[in-house]
C-alpha cells in the first residue's frame, strides 16, 4: 500500500475540508497517483467513486455532502455516518461539534465532543448494519 499517497490524501482532506482531486494529488506529489489510488481502494483505505477517478470516502471523511457534519479547530468536514462523525474528531484529536439529523424523525441533532467523549445529553445511535457487514456495501452502510 502506498502510504505516502494515503497520508497525503488525509492531510489534504483535513486542510481543504474536502477531498483532493487526483490532479491536485499528482501535482503535489509530482507523480501519477491513479495507480496508488486504485491500490488504496482495493485495500479499503479509501473508497473511490464508481468511475474510480475521484475519492468518495477516506474514512471517516466524506467527499460528498451528508447530514453528518463536523466542526472543529476552525475546520468543517462531512462524515459518512454518525460513527464517522465522531471518528473525525478522534482522528484530529480535537474538541468539536457533530451536527446531524435523526434518521427516524428528522429532528436536528447537535452533540458537543470534549476530551474525546460526547457531552452526555441522552442521545443514542443505532446501527442497522452489523460492523462485520459494513464492507458488503460501504456506501449504503
Amino acid at each position: 500500500m502506498d502510504l505516502e499517497v494515503r497520508n497525503h490524501v488525509y492531510r489534504r482532506f483535513v486542510e481543504l475540508g474536502r477531498a483532493p482531486s487526483f490532479a491536485e494529488l499528482s501535482g503535489e506529489l509530482d507523480r501519477d497517483v491513479a495507480p496508488a489510488m486504485l491500490e488504496l481502494h482495493d485495500a479499503h483505505a479509501v473508497v473511490l467513486a464508481p468511475g474510480r477517478d475521484r475519492i468518495l470516502m477516506a474514512h471517516p471523511f466524506s467527499a460528498v455532502p451528508t447530514v453528518h457534519r463536523v466542526r472543529a479547530a476552525g475546520g468543517r468536514w462531512y462524515a459518512n455516518c454518525a460513527w464517522d462523525a465522531f471518528g473525525v474528531l478522534a482522528a484530529l484529536d480535537v474538541n468539536g461539534r457533530v451536527s446531524s439529523t435523526c434518521a427516524d424523525c428528522g429532528t436536528p441533532v447537535e452533540i458537543e465532543v470534549r476530551w474525546g467523549a460526547p457531552v452526555d445529553d441522552g442521545h443514542l445511535v443505532h446501527f442497522n448494519v452489523p460492523a462485520a457487514h459494513w464492507w458488503d456495501d460501504i456506501v449504503f452502510t
